[in-house]
């Protein structure tokens, strides 16, 4: 009787419909009285910018991502595609490659993949790598935090890190 009345609940609750509430999820009741959720990104021109998708290159560029990608790898000795900023990395593994950089007191130039999908998927093709950070020192791809990692404890990191010059640039 009570799992009949909560299952009759349950329907009735997921017919309601709230303000705005069939843009932003949806639920489905199953027999067995749990609910399955979906739900969709509104894009509606009412929606507050700070929800809004972000691209941190500009999408006007005549350069295409993968030109971005090539300039970043060969104009900077240290670039490294990670979660977050060198500052604020948004990771474990992108505070871990940062981290091991910094004890080397090299510039570190940094693009946050979070921030534009097409631009992570750029880095990935570039690459050939399919995972986050990837660090690039003078234009040579060296992998990810465990592969740096694993060059700092060899002694072999700062050999390659080895007259690296320049100015800091995180974008």
């Amino acid at each position: 009787m009570a799992a009949s009345l909560s299952t009759r609940v349950m329907k009735g609750i997921a017919n309601l419909q709230a303000v705005r509430s069939t843009r932003l999820a949806t639920a489905s009741v199953y027999q067995n009285g749990f609910m399955r959720y979906s739900s969709t990104v509104p894009s509606d021109s009412d929606t507050h910018d700070d929800f809004k998708p972000t691209q941190k290159v500009p999408s006007g560029s005549t350069d295409s991502l993968k030109d971005i990608v090539e300039n970043d790898v060969k104009e900077n000795p240290v670039m490294i595609y990670m979660k977050g900023i060198p500052e604020s990395p948004q990771c474990g593994f992108s505070s871990l490659a940062v981290r091991v950089l910094q004890h080397y007191n090299v510039p570190i130039s940094s693009r946050n993949i979070l921030e534009d999908q097409e631009l992570k998927n750029a880095v990935k093709s570039f690459s050939h790598w399919p995972t986050f950070p990837q660090i690039f020192i003078k234009g040579e791809f060296i992998g990810g935090s465990d592969i740096i990692l694993n060059m700092h404890k060899e002694g072999e990191l700062e050999g390659k890190l080895k007259d690296v010059t320049g100015s800091q640039k995180s974008q």
